[in-house]
């Protein structure tokens, strides 16, 4: 497969680390708000967001504009590399029925943006949720 990687942040810090580890060997960084992506409509086949869900200011509102940019039929990836419950027991905290990335409520906030959510999984060692634009 042939194609271009784009990694984007909102802070020049986590740009700086991925450039340490050498990501920047593997494709363009670029510092940016996920509010409002530089990209043209339908120019990305696929958007792998590591750690975003929990730290979008306005979710529905910012999935939309990760859909505008990714194509008809592709995938959203949203990955953390620890499950919820394993993440709340290590913050000192209890999962609560409102938590976003609980199933029912990150596939209700998936569908009305524009996404269909294809598979879920949140254990100790993953959280990962993979949704497809509908056209």
């Amino acid at each position: 497969p042939s194609g271009v990687v784009l990694g984007a942040d909102l802070t020049p810090e986590m740009l700086r680390e991925a450039a340490r580890a050498g990501r920047d060997r593997d494709g363009t960084l670029l510092l940016t708000d996920v509010a409002a992506l530089p990209l043209r409509p339908s120019s990305l086949d696929a958007v792998f967001a590591a750690g975003l869900i929990a730290h979008l200011p306005r979710p529905a509102e910012n999935l939309r504009e990760i859909r505008r940019v990714v194509r008809p039929g592709g995938v959203l990836a949203l990955f953390h590399p620890i499950g919820r419950a394993a993440l709340a027991a290590r913050q000192g905290r209890e999962l609560t029925p409102d938590d976003l990335r609980a199933e029912p409520n990150l596939r209700a906030l998936l569908t009305g943006a524009g996404w269909r959510m294809t598979s879920y999984a949140d254990e100790d060692t993953r959280f990962l949720a993979l949704a497809v634009r509908d056209a």
